[in-house]
């Protein structure tokens, strides 16, 4: 099984920490790929190339294998993150578009109703990229911070994006490239330390994100302070819900839309990816109007 890293050149916030990553020891060319995509090996880890948008190449581990014949454990994609308050950052986050119904077209790319499994890294790769940007001396100026789950591509096995932002200047910010190369590094094991984030399926917590804005701050602090696991994370965008005029919103009968959806997709997907893991739904009741503790009944949950 090899980790797949999926940078575009396309992007300077991709191509830059793959540049960055490339640049460390150990690496020779990876297997030809016939599509014209151009690829690099190290130890289990290959990192692939292409000139497309990060978003619109679906099931590239599919396709890896079909080209190689090795099968695909992960895939990490490298991106440039986009915000209007225009804040340098370094995120990272799952992704899918579980809310959108089938006759809906995702903007930036997935497939509609559908969540990707989780990389059981974010959570650790959150906090080891703070350790990270507070030792280059990017902190305070970069924030590190989760995303809630979004976009595409398709993939077919755990997958997480990690990102730049927020502007063209920081996209292309070479200390913000070589932090994204040394989380990379440190993470998969390439220093010759232990890997981070491999999840071993031994009955830990797992955090399924319900409610609150696209940077989950409240779901964020449980994971900084508890160092636990990171599933899906679903801002109040991704629980589109429809309130019945007849009824008064108190059950989940009542209250329409894809929401229900949603979370059972995220919450599958999620308990896919941590194999043995306890999946509990944090959900931040303020953040929204209708969703109550009886609309998840049967589940875990924490609220703040």
């Amino acid at each position: 099984m090899v980790v797949l890293v999926v940078a575009t050149a396309s992007d300077p916030a991709s191509i830059g920490p793959a540049a960055a990553f490339l640049a460390m020891p150990g690496w020779s060319p990876g297997p030809p790929i016939p599509e014209g995509m151009e690829s690099f090996t190290n130890g289990d880890v290959r990192l692939l190339k292409h000139e497309r948008s990060i978003i619109a190449e679906d099931d590239l581990d599919n396709r890896w294998q079909a080209a190689t014949g090795e099968a695909v454990s992960e895939v990490i994609f490298l991106s440039k993150h986009t915000a209007v308050s225009n804040r340098p950052a370094l995120t990272v986050h799952p992704i899918g578009v579980p809310h959108l119904r089938e006759d809906e077209t995702p903007p930036q790319g997935g497939r509609p109703g559908w969540a990707a499994l989780p990389n059981p890294r974010i959570g650790p790769w959150l906090r080891l990229m703070q350790k990270i940007a507070v030792d280059q001396g990017l902190v305070p100026e970069f924030e590190i911070t989760l995303e809630a789950t979004h976009h595409g591509p398709v993939t077919n096995t755990p997958t997480m994006f990690v990102e730049i932002g927020s502007t063209e200047e920081y996209w292309c910010r070479q200390d913000a490239a070589q932090a994204i190369a040394l989380v990379l590094w440190k993470g998969l094991g390439l220093d010759e330390g232990n890997t981070v984030g491999s999840w071993q399926g031994n009955s830990e917590k797992v955090l399924l994100g319900i409610g609150g804005g696209h940077y989950a701050p409240r779901h964020m602090d449980i994971v900084i302070k508890d160092g636990i696991w990171v599933g899906h994370l679903l801002s109040g965008y991704s629980l589109p819900m429809e309130v019945s005029p007849q009824g008064n919103g108190k059950s989940s009968s009542d209250v329409g839309g894809m929401w229900k959806h949603s979370i059972k997709v995220s919450y599958d997907a999620t308990k896919a990816a941590f194999p043995g893991g306890q999946v509990i739904a944090h959900l931040d009741q303020k953040a929204i109007k209708h969703l109550t503790f009886a609309h998840l009944d049967g589940w875990a949950w924490m609220s703040c």
